[in-house]
């Protein structure tokens, strides 16, 4: 039978990625993107997408008018949909809000409309702020590491599982993420609707409009090519705070399995990331992407941090490993190459756009 999946967010960086990658391992499905081409850049996904044959409609998941379930009549909804910026919270609450709050409410009436199954794209910023910073680190001369000592449960050398506590705020964004869930567990229980969540870690890879304050890792790569200046935000300027990163095309194959396999898997709530072997400090991406461009930029040492941030998080995705038999393949440097070419490859529109 034929698959009809939407795709909400669909020309954004995820969503495109998923809905072209979806469409080459399954050419008979019939994939359809929504966006609201918000975001800057994201308008340079709508040719491939029709090269791929995807339908494309704009639209806003803040209305309701726009998600008709007697038009948008599918099997599977795919959500990326989100304004995925921390510091959005603290100068556009609304927006984040409205996108991220009503419009998870706005699909998952669709869903219980037309009786499709759900596949929501939650975040590891469900994890709250003050217990992230409470962890017990170690200061390497170019990163932090978490170390095997912890009081706080849910935290292990091999980072932050599902059962790390949720008690404390952690940003407008990462509120409205895990109220989303909540939500989708009682829509799950009051109307039966299928469900699986993925709470995502960093995801990188091409076709990403990296900026300050989301997508760092392209950010980086970018600004090395067309030097740009950079800076070590926080932590006395170190350059040393971590983070996990899930190539894109590792995604795709997790999406994949999960759609494949909705009813084992439904309900599930996973934490799904790099993990320790596939994370970097900004001194490290620094290292690498001098390294595959041949070029070095001005970085300036900012001691003050920002509101929000932490100094470390790695996933631990040992729960999605053990049911579903995925693990991450592509590590830090072939995805900071693979970025670099697309960069290279697109280098004359990617200028005005990566800044």
């Amino acid at each position: 039978m034929t698959e009809r999946i939407l795709v909400l967010g669909g020309a954004g960086f995820i969503g495109s990625s998923l809905a072209i990658g979806l469409k080459k391992l399954h050419s008979n499905w019939q994939i359809i993107c929504l966006d609201n081409l918000r975001r800057r850049g994201s308008e340079l996904n709508l040719p491939r997408l029709k090269n791929w044959g995807i339908q494309f409609l704009h639209g806003d998941i803040r209305s309701s008018s726009d998600l008709d379930p007697g038009v948008l009549v599918v099997d599977t909804i795919i959500d990326c949909s989100a304004e995925p910026s921390v510091m959005a919270g603290f100068t556009s609450p609304q927006y984040v809000l409205q996108t991220n709050l009503v419009g998870t409410i706005n699909i998952l009436e669709l869903a219980r409309q037309i009786n499709a199954r759900l596949l929501f794209l939650s975040s590891s910023r469900v994890y709250p702020i003050v217990p992230l910073k409470s962890l017990n680190l170690r200061e390497l001369p170019t990163r932090f590491e978490i170390i095997p000592e912890q009081i706080l449960p849910g935290v292990s050398q091999l980072g932050v599982s599902e059962d790390f506590l949720l008690q404390g705020y952690r940003s407008l964004y990462g509120t409205t993420k895990l109220a989303s869930e909540l939500l989708i567990e009682e829509y799950r229980q009051a109307y039966n609707l299928s469900a699986i969540i993925n709470r995502c870690g960093v995801v990188t890879g091409p076709w990403q409009m990296g900026k300050v304050d989301q997508g760092v890792f392209v950010l980086w790569v970018g600004a090395h090519h067309f030097q740009k200046p950079l800076n070590y935000i926080g932590y006395g300027g170190s350059g040393k705070q971590v983070r996990d990163l899930l190539h894109v095309e590792d995604l795709l194959r997790l999406v994949e399995y999960q759609l494949l396999h909705f009813l084992e898997l439904d309900g599930e709530v996973f934490n799904v990331g790099g993990g320790t072997s596939n994370s970097l400090s900004l001194i490290e991406t620094t290292q690498l992407c001098e390294a595959i461009t041949g070029k070095s930029t001005q970085i300036k040492p900012v001691t003050e941090g920002r509101q929000g941030d932490i100094p470390i998080f790695i996933t631990d995705s040992s729960k999605v490993f053990r049911k579903t038999g995925w693990q991450p393949m592509i590590n830090p440097k072939a995805a900071l190459n693979d970025i670099y070419g697309w960069i290279c490859d697109n280098e004359a529109v990617l200028s005005q756009v990566l800044k």
